[in-house]
């Protein structure tokens, strides 16, 4: 995942690919047992993608 994304295909699979990380994580989580700093991590990968995604519509 180190290396730089430039073609429209490459980039559409990269955000694929976090996308799901992002939804593996959400469903490996406990409800009854997540914490403050769960929650602050699910939203730094939301945010982290969202930059993604402005970096590759240039």
């Amino acid at each position: 995942m180190g290396n730089a994304v430039h073609d429209k295909e490459s980039q559409v699979e990269y955000l694929k690919h976090r996308l799901n990380m992002f939804l593996e994580v959400i469903d490996s989580m406990d409800p009854e047992q997540t914490e403050l700093e769960d929650i602050d991590r699910l939203i730094q990968m939301i945010d982290d993608l969202e930059l993604k995604c402005e970096q590759f519509k240039k």
